[in-house]
């Protein structure tokens, strides 16, 4: 076998190795931890994590003032209540 041929072997057998090295996985550290972050911001904005477990009835609002705040919050979509008033001082424009 020639000093050529041997080399250009060596040469690819080089870059092979090369190109399987950077295709080797570098993420069980991040893979060990992932979604933790999110796990834990759903814990600390969590009162009561055992609330699913009272099955009391709520208690302070009958069901014909629970009924009319349900319908306001249904209509409030189809014509929203107003939420500021113009006010002009010394001038002729006024509000609604």
């Amino acid at each position: 076998m020639s000093t050529t041929t041997l080399s250009l072997r060596l040469a690819s057998v080089l870059a092979t190795a090369s190109l399987l090295a950077a295709c080797a996985s570098t993420t069980p550290q991040l893979d060990a931890a992932f979604g933790d972050a999110v796990r834990e911001a759903r814990a600390a904005q969590t009162l009561n994590p055992k609330a699913s477990e009272n099955t009391d009835p709520v208690l302070g609002i009958d069901g014909k003032a629970g009924a009319a705040a349900q319908q306001r919050y249904q209509e409030s979509f189809q014509a929203p209540p107003k939420t500021f008033e113009i006010i002009n001082i010394g001038g002729t424009i006024t509000g609604n």
